[in-house]
């Protein structure tokens, strides 16, 4: 009997085992928001490493803490800051991931109008932006609080007051991590100022920034400068780097300033330390047909000739002349000769057609002739 009742126990704890599995295995719940009160609700109540699903435009009236690892998916939906903002907090941030368990992303989804900023990540924090569009905020779009912040597809609006502030890198009084800001994809904005910013309020003493491999834009560093660049390593907008702040980069870099008829063109970045070539310059160059560059200078004069095998270590300018392209000289047509006037006595004796008919005519007259004069003589 004891046997029987052990055997049905053990069974029985099999089968509690059995029905936890599926709550171990579904960790990651979602759950979904409509409007402010039911988003912060999902947020509260969803498993570490979940999903918030937005289903509305919400209006946000308060800012929004996050302290787990946490995606929202705005499926294309817009949050906008109340105008009855109802927090009176030093951070009225819209969403802050707030301390080193903090891991927010936002995906899909624009962020619209607000006290001061869109996003933070603060004190170890960090919030990942894949296709998000921030803009119509009081201080700034993004805040790189003593956290980490990782751009995949960002578009910034217009955002601060008097100039415009699209990533702040800055380190709170209070907080005790140094802000890392990587770029992995695209960052696109409204203003080329001040894309991205170091704050010169005495509280920044460092920070780093990285580029992935695949990444097509680059925050990098040159000298005293912290510069944005598309693609072809053209500058989109540059920012000071403050005073007695320490800058982190595996790829330090030197900013070339290309002068065309006393006109900067374009500015583009290279390696500290390396060279460039006439063909890389060139294809920089937008000539007008007809035209090419025909050399490149240190001066605006064109009379010191640029070293190309010269590695540059600091930002340089470089003066590139343009000349027509020479033409060839054309050729003179050769006279035709004169044809013969139809019109004229034709010397030339006949070897065609009509020298034979005319010698048959010919033969044909001299056999009648021998013909009748065989006839006369008989």
């Amino acid at each position: 009997m004891k046997n029987t009742i052990k055997m049905m126990l053990f069974f029985a704890l099999i089968m509690l085992a059995l029905l936890a599995l599926p709550c171990i295995s579904n960790a990651a719940e979602t759950e979904t928001a409509t409007d402010e009160s039911t988003l912060i609700s999902a947020i509260q109540n969803v498993d570490d490493g979940g999903t918030v699903e937005i289903q509305n435009n919400i209006t946000i009236t308060q800012p929004i803490v996050i302290q787990k690892t946490l995606t929202i998916d705005g499926n294309g939906y817009t949050l906008a800051g109340s105008t009855d903002w109802t927090s009176t907090s030093g951070n009225q941030t819209m969403f802050t991931a707030q301390f080193a368990a903090a891991k927010l992303t936002l995906k899909d989804i624009d962020l619209n109008n607000g006290p001061k900023y869109g996003v933070q990540a603060y004190d170890g924090g960090t919030v990942i932006l894949n296709n998000v569009s921030i803009t119509g905020f009081r201080y700034g779009g993004v805040l790189v609080n003593g956290g980490n912040v990782e751009v995949i597809d960002l578009h910034l609006g217009y955002n601060g007051t008097g100039e415009n502030n699209g990533i702040e890198i800055d380190k709170g009084a209070a907080a005790t991590n140094n802000p890392t800001l990587t770029m992995n994809g695209t960052l696109t904005s409204d203003s080329t100022e001040n894309v991205v910013r170091p704050a010169a309020n005495g509280n920044l003493t460092e920070f780093t920034v990285t580029n992935t491999e695949n990444t097509t834009d680059k925050v990098v560093i040159a000298g005293d400068k912290v510069l944005l660049t598309d693609e072809n390593n053209t500058v989109i907008s540059e920012s000071a780097v403050p005073e007695n702040v320490t800058t982190n980069t595996d790829e330090p870099k030197v900013i070339v300033t290309l002068m065309v008829g006393g006109e900067a063109v374009k500015q583009i970045t290279i390696d500290k330390g390396a060279t460039v070539t006439a063909e890389l310059l060139k294809g920089y160059i937008a000539v007008d047909e007809g035209y090419e560059v025909v050399g490149f200078y240190t001066n605006q004069e064109y009379t010191d000739k640029f070293d190309f095998t010269k590695t540059l270590d600091a930002d340089a300018t470089i003066y590139a002349r343009i000349g027509e392209i020479p033409q060839e000289p054309e050729e003179k047509p050769i006279p035709e000769e004169p044809k013969p006037d139809n019109d004229e006595k034709d010397d030339v004796p006949k070897t065609g057609v009509e020298n034979y008919i005319g010698i048959a005519v010919l033969a044909m007259v001299v056999s009648a002739g021998a013909f009748f004069y065989t006839k006369k003589r008989d």
